[in-house]
Order: C-alpha cells, then structure tokens, then sequence
C-alpha cells in the first residue's frame, strides 16, 4: 500500500512537472528571454527605439527545453512526495481526499511555495539588482516552512491560540524583511519583469492544483484498491 502511494505520488507530480514545463515553455519563457535582450545590451530599455510588443514564440532549442521540461518534473515530483506525505499524516485511517480537496490541498500549497515568499521576494528577471543568495534563499525556505507550519494550524488545530500563533508565522518573515539590494537597478522595463512576475505566479497556481488533483485521485485509486 505505502509503495503504491509513494508510486502514485511520483507519477502525479511529474505529470504535473510537466503540465508546468509546458505553460512555462508557452508563457514564462517568452518573457524571460526577452529579458534577456536586455540584459545582454540587444535591446535598451531608455534612449533607444526598441519594440514594446512580446516577440512572437521564440524558437524550439531541443535541449534547453528538454532540460527545463526534465527540472519541472523533478521538482513537482518532490513536491508531490511531499504533498502525499502531508494528507496521509492530516488523514490517518479515515481514507483518502478526493479531487475536490486536492484541489484546495494544491492551493495551498502554492500559497505556502510560490505566493507567501513572492510577497516580499517575488520572482525576478535577468539583469535584476542583485542580492547574494544564500540569504535569499535562507529567507525562502523560512518563509515556506512558517507559513505551511501556519496553514496546518489553522487547517488541523481547533486549540483557540492557534489562529493567533498562525497569524504571527505568516507575518513574522515579511515583519523581519526578505534581503533587498542596496539599491535598485537594472535595465530590463518594469512592465517585462511584472508580466514574468505574474506569469511566473499564475504558472504556478495551475500546477499546483493539477499536483493537488492528481495526488487525491491516484491516492483514493490505490486506497480502494487496499481495501
């Protein structure tokens, strides 16, 4: 049974890997490579006529892309270990979600990965001011941790402090600050890097709540099956 669900929980997160490679590759990339324009000195962002529309798609490359569809499996494929691992230990012996709270277990998901941290550190274009990365990154995963911590309590714990203590966790890293640069630059036009902010974002909604259907519906398959 635990094999099956560990089993179930891979292949649904590299389904959603790669329903989230997919939209990256449509939406994310195109502006990311633009960014790049300008990073790289093709286009410039003042004194110069350069074109305000979005290029048109910009070309297949088998291995960057093939490796950027490989990294969003993987990724989603810890995420849905870790997401299985979540609804077992929250369900116990009452049996299994169905699609419905996958979907709503998903989100919040997103809200603990992508949402939380890109409040105070939203995702960032190339040639954006630059901050070292290990405290970036160290603000990061404090951010999910406090805020996953956050949203089980107010999910799961029906002791009357919790919401209080739920509250203090989401609010403490954005109270204490994500790690900003001395000041901020860069060439690449703020309207590019807030449609990549969104984009980035949006992307990451819509697999999540694949990741968390998927994870209900292949863990209620196996589920029936034990019993």
């Amino acid at each position: 049974m635990i094999l099956k669900t560990v089993t179930g929980a891979i292949v649904a997160g590299a389904a959603a890997g790669l329903f989230a490679g997919l939209l990256q590759l449509a939406f994310v990339q195109p502006v990311l490579l633009h960014a790049e324009l300008y990073e790289s000195g093709q286009l410039v962002h003042f004194g110069a006529e350069t074109p305000a529309a979005m290029a048109v798609w910009p070309g297949i490359d088998p291995v960057r892309d093939g490796l950027s569809l490989l990294f969003s499996m993987l990724i989603y494929t810890g995420y849905g270990l870790l997401l299985t691992a979540a609804v077992m230990l929250a369900r116990g012996e009452e049996g299994w979600i169905g699609w419905r709270e996958g979907l709503v277990w998903g989100v919040c998901g997103f809200i603990a990965a992508h949402l939380a941290p890109a409040f105070s550190l939203p995702p960032e274009v190339p040639g954006a001011a630059y901050v070292d990365v290990g405290p970036r990154q160290a603000w990061w995963a404090a951010t999910i941790a406090a805020t996953a911590v956050a949203l089980w309590l107010l999910a799961f714990t029906r002791r009357p402090w919790a919401p209080a203590l739920a509250l203090v966790l989401i609010a403490t890293p954005h109270v204490i600050g994500a790690p900003q640069p001395d000041s901020f630059e860069g060439p690449v036009p703020p309207e590019l890097a807030a449609l990549f902010a969104a984009r980035a974002l949006g992307t990451g909604l819509a697999a999540w709540s694949i990741l968390g259907a998927a994870v209900a519906l292949v863990g209620r398959s196996h589920s029936a099956e034990g019993r």
